[in-house]
C-alpha cells in the first residue's frame, strides 16, 4: 500500500503514517468490468490491519488506484464523517456494525452493487446504502482441559449446576458481543419479548454467580487461560485461538446462532465516487470473498466462498436470522431490562 495512515484518537487526533505489504495476487482476482480506473480512494476503517492487508493492496494493484487508509474505532469515525458532511475527506467507510450505518442514514450515498444479489437474502443491501462483506456469529468457547464429561452443545446446557461460577459473559449494556449474545439467546429461546426467553436469561444470570467479564476479550481469554470452563463470545477471536493451537473448541448452540454482518458504505458526497463504487463491487467478488474465508477468521458474506479448515462449514451450523431493525430500535430497552434483572438476582 502506498500510504497507510493510522488515526491516533487523542485530543488533537494526530495522524501517523505506516506502511503495509501487499499479499500475492491470487489467480483470476480481477473482477469483471473495466479495471482501468486511476486516481485515489480514501478509506475510513475500524478493521484490523490483517483484514486491511488482505484487501487494500490487491485493490490498488487491480485498479491502479492509490488508497489512503485512516483507521480508528467505528464511533470516532462516524463522528468524523458527521463533522465533515459539508466537505467529506473520505470516500468509503469500510467496516462497522450494520446498526451504526442505519442509525446515520444521512451520511451515506445510495449504491447497491450488482454483486449484492449474490449474497444470502438476509445480508443483502435492503437499505440502499449498506453493503455486507463478512459475518460474525455468536458462539460458545469451551476449555477442552476443564470440560471433562460435561456436555455443552446448547444454551440449555449452560444451566448445568456443575458450571455455576465457571461461565464467562460480559455486560450487554457495555459490550457489543455480550449484547449480541443476549439478543441471540432471546431469539433462540422464544423471542425478544417472550417471558420464556427472559426466564432463561434469569437462570443464566444465576449461573454466572455474580461474575461479569470486563470486556469482550476478557471472555475468551479467561476460557483459554483456564479460568473459566465456557464463555459466551463471538466467532472471530475464538476461531483465531483454534487456528493458533489453543486447547479450546467452538460450540454453535443447537438452538441457533445469529450471524451479524460487518458493513461498508460510500460516504455521501464522496470526491472519488467512481473508485468508491468499484471498491464496493470489489469486496463482493468471489476472489476477495475467498481471501476473507481462507486467510481470516470472519465468515465471508458470500455463502459459496471458500473457508479454511479451522472454520466449521456454515452448512453444519444451525443459524437464525435476527430482526436487526427491531433490535436496533430497542437496544437501550433490552440492555436496561437485562441490567435490572441482573441486579435483582444478586444476593
Amino acid at each position: 500500500m502506498k500510504k497507510f495512515l493510522s488515526l491516533v484518537l487523542m485530543a488533537a487526533m494526530l495522524l501517523s503514517v505506516a506502511g503495509c505489504s501487499s499479499p500475492a495476487k491470487p489467480a483470476e482476482s480481477t473482477p469483471s468490468g473495466d479495471a482501468a480506473a486511476t486516481g485515489k480512494l480514501v478509506v475510513y476503517s475500524p478493521n484490523s490491519e490483517g483484514l486491511m492487508n488482505s484487501v487494500i493492496p490487491l485493490f490498488e494493484e487491480t485498479y491502479g488506484v492509490e488508497v489512503e487508509v485512516i483507521q480508528a474505532g467505528t464511533g470516532e469515525l462516524i463522528k468524523r464523517i458527521q463533522s465533515e458532511k459539508d466537505d467529506p475527506y473520505a470516500d468509503i467507510m469500510f467496516g462497522g456494525a450494520h446498526s451504526q450505518y442505519i442509525s446515520n442514514p444521512d451520511l451515506w450515498e445510495s449504491y447497491v452493487s450488482p454483486a449484492d444479489a449474490t449474497l444470502p437474502e438476509a445480508y443483502q443491501n435492503k437499505s440502499g446504502f449498506t453493503t455486507s462483506y463478512v459475518l460474525d456469529g455468536s458462539v460458545l468457547i469451551v476449555n477442552k482441559d476443564l470440560i471433562g464429561d460435561i456436555k455443552i452443545e446448547s444454551y440449555e446446557d449452560l444451566l448445568n449446576p456443575a458450571l455455576k461460577g465457571k461461565i464467562a459473559m460480559g455486560d450487554p449494556a457495555t459490550s457489543s458481543s455480550a449484547f449480541a449474545q443476549l439478543t441471540n439467546i432471546l431469539l433462540a429461546m422464544g423471542g425478544y419479548e417472550s417471558e420464556e426467553a427472559w426466564d432463561y436469561v434469569g437462570k443464566l444470570i444465576e449461573q454466572l454467580d455474580g461474575k461479569v467479564a470486563s470486556g469482550s476479550s476478557a471472555v475468551y481469554k479467561s476460557v483459554a487461560d483456564g479460568e473459566m470452563i465456557v464463555g459466551l463470545s463471538y466467532e472471530d477471536p475464538c476461531a483465531q485461538l483454534v487456528r493458533d493451537g489453543a486447547n479450546v473448541e467452538l460450540v454453535y448452540p443447537t438452538e441457533g446462532a445469529v450471524y451479524l454482518p460487518a458493513t461498508s458504505g460510500i460516504i455521501k458526497g464522496a470526491k472519488n465516487m467512481d473508485n468508491a463504487k468499484k471498491f464496493i463491487d470489489f469486496i463482493l467478488t468471489p476472489e476477495v470473498q475467498d481471501i476473507f474465508g481462507t486467510t481470516l477468521t470472519n465468515r465471508p458474506a458470500l455463502a459459496e466462498a471458500q473457508t479454511a479448515d479451522y472454520m466449521t462449514p456454515i452448512a453444519e451450523i444451525t443459524t437464525i436470522d435476527e430482526d436487526r431493525e427491531w433490535v436496533n430500535s430497542n437496544k437501550d430497552a433490552l440492555a436496561t431490562k437485562y441490567t435490572d434483572l441482573f441486579a435483582s438476582l444478586q444476593k
